[in-house]
C-alpha cells in the first residue's frame, strides 16, 4: 500500500460542489502539435467540474482507495505544523499544484525517507528542489501541457486588459459613474504595437499564434530559435538576447519556465532600458521578476502596466505590494486551473499513478526528473547544476 499526499486549494467559500455556469466543457483529444491529451484507464471524475479544491481531489479517491493506497487531501502546507509537513514524512506520493504549490525543499525532502514520486498537477514543477529530488533518486512528474492552451488564453487576455485599460473602466461602471475621459486617458490599440514573447515553447508559442490576427509587430526569444517554416507561419522574427528583446518591445509576455537562469530575469537594470510606457504581462512564474523593481517602475510610470497570476510565496500574503500597486492588473494564480484544464491534468495525474504504480514507463513528455537527473520534457526545460541553488529551493523574497 502506498500514501499519496496530495496538497490542493481550498473549496469555494459558498460550498463544494459549486452551481456551475455551463454543462459541458467541449471535448478536446489531442494538443496543437498533435499529442494526445491524458489517457488514464479510466476516470471518477465528470469532465467540468471543480478538481483543484481539496473537496475535488482530483478525482482519485475511488480509484486509489479501490487498489488500497491511502489518499491524504489537504490544503494546510505552510508550516512544521502543517499536514503536508507532518504528514510528508511517510507519504510515498506528493501530489502538489502550480497554484497551490506544497514547496519540497531539500529539508523537507531529506525529511521524506519514503517519497519515490512528486507529481505536479498542472505545469511548472520549480516549486521543487530539483537538485534534491535528484540527490534522493525521486522521480519528479509534471501533466505536460495540459494547461499549456489555458494559459496562453490568460496572457492574451491580460495584455488586452492592460493596453485597452479595461479594468479601471470596469470599476467606473460597477461604481455607478460613466466618466469616459478618465476611461480613455490610458487607453490604446494594440494593432501596430511590438509584443515581444519570452520564451516560445508551448505557452509562448501558443501566444504568438492568437496575437497574430492583431497586425503587431511579433518578435521573440527562446533557447532554440523556432524553425523557419514556422517563423513565417507565425509571422514572428527571433531575437537571441531577452536584453535585446526588452529595448524595442511595447509588450512583454513572459512564458518562460523558472530556472537558475531566468531567475529575476525583469530587474531594475532590465526594465530601465525598456520603452517608458511599456507593459509586462507575466503568467509563468513570479520570480522571474523582481517584485520590488515592478513596483517601483509602475510607481515612477516607466511601465504603464504589469499583470499577472503568478506570485511568491503563494497564497501572496494580504501586504503583498503588488496587491495595491499602480496600474495592475493581477489575479490569484488561476490561468491554468480553468475547469476545462482540470479535466485533463487531473486525468494526467491518474495517468501518472496508473503507469508508476503498475511499473510502466511514464511518459517521457511527462518526466523532469528520473533516475537522479533531468529527463524528459525536463531536460529540455530546466537547467540544474549539483550545488546550485534550485528555485523549489525555498528562498523567500
Amino acid at each position: 500500500m502506498a500514501k499519496v499526499l496530495a496538497v490542493l486549494y481550498p473549496d469555494p467559500v459558498n460550498g463544494y460542489p459549486p452551481k456551475y455556469a455551463r454543462d459541458s466543457i467541449p471535448k478536446i483529444t489531442h494538443y496543437p502539435d498533435g499529442s494526445t491529451v491524458p489517457d488514464p484507464e479510466g476516470i471518477d471524475f465528470t469532465p467540468g467540474e471543480l478538481l483543484g479544491s481539496v473537496s475535488g481531489e482530483l478525482g482519485l479517491r475511488k480509484y486509489l482507495e479501490s487498489h488500497g493506497h491511502q489518499l491524504v487531501v489537504t490544503s494546510d502546507k505552510e508550516g512544521p505544523n502543517s499536514v503536508f509537513e507532518k504528514e510528508l514524512p511517510t507519504a510515498d506520493v506528493v501530489i502538489s499544484q502550480p497554484f497551490w504549490p506544497a514547496y519540497l525543499t531539500a529539508d523537507l525532502i531529506a525529511k521524506a525517507k519514503n517519497l519515490k514520486l512528486a507529481i505536479t498537477a498542472g505545469i511548472g514543477s520549480d516549486h521543487v528542489d530539483l537538485n534534491a529530488a535528484n540527490e534522493h533518486n525521486i522521480t519528479v512528474a509534471e501533466v505536460t501541457y495540459s494547461n499549456s492552451i489555458s494559459v496562453a488564453e490568460s496572457d492574451v487576455m491580460q495584455v488586452l486588459a492592460l493596453v485597452r485599460n479595461f479594468i479601471p473602466a470596469h470599476e467606473i461602471v460597477t461604481e455607478g459613474g460613466w466618466n469616459i475621459a478618465d476611461a480613455a486617458s490610458r487607453s490604446y490599440d494594440l494593432e501596430g504595437m511590438t509584443v515581444g514573447v519570452v520564451a516560445a515553447g508551448r505557452i509562448g508559442r501558443a501566444v504568438l499564434e492568437r496575437l497574430k490576427p492583431f497586425d503587431v509587430k511579433l518578435i521573440y526569444t527562446q533557447r532554440h530559435q523556432l524553425p523557419e517554416d514556422v517563423e513565417k507561419q507565425l509571422g514572428a522574427t527571433f531575437v537571441p538576447d531577452v536584453k535585446d528583446l526588452a529595448k524595442v518591445v511595447d509588450v512583454a509576455v513572459l512564458c518562460a519556465p523558472l530556472h537558475a537562469q531566468t531567475y529575476h530575469m525583469f530587474d531594475d537594470d532590465l526594465i530601465a532600458t525598456m520603452k517608458r510606457g511599456a507593459y509586462i504581462v507575466n503568467d509563468s512564474r513570479g520570480k522571474l521578476v523582481d517584485r520590488d523593481a515592478i513596483v517601483r517602475a509602475l510607481k515612477s510610470g516607466h511601465l504603464a502596466g504589469y499583470s499577472g497570476d503568478v506570485w511568491y510565496p503563494q497564497p501572496a500574503p494580504a501586504d503583498h505590494p503588488w496587491r495595491t500597486m499602480p496600474n495592475q492588473a493581477m489575479i490569484p494564480h488561476m490561468s491554468g486551473t480553468s475547469l476545462s484544464a482540470q479535466a485533463r491534468y487531473a486525468a494526467g495525474t491518474r495517468e501518472i499513478l496508473e503507469d508508476f504504480f503498475e511499473n510502466k514507463p511514464i511518459r517521457p513528455a511527462y518526466l523532469i526528473a528520473k533516475g537522479g537527473q533531468l529527463a524528459g520534457v525536463g531536460a529540455k526545460s530546466y537547467t540544474v547544476k549539483k550545488g546550485e541553488e534550485t528555485p523549489g529551493s525555498g528562498e523567500k523574497e
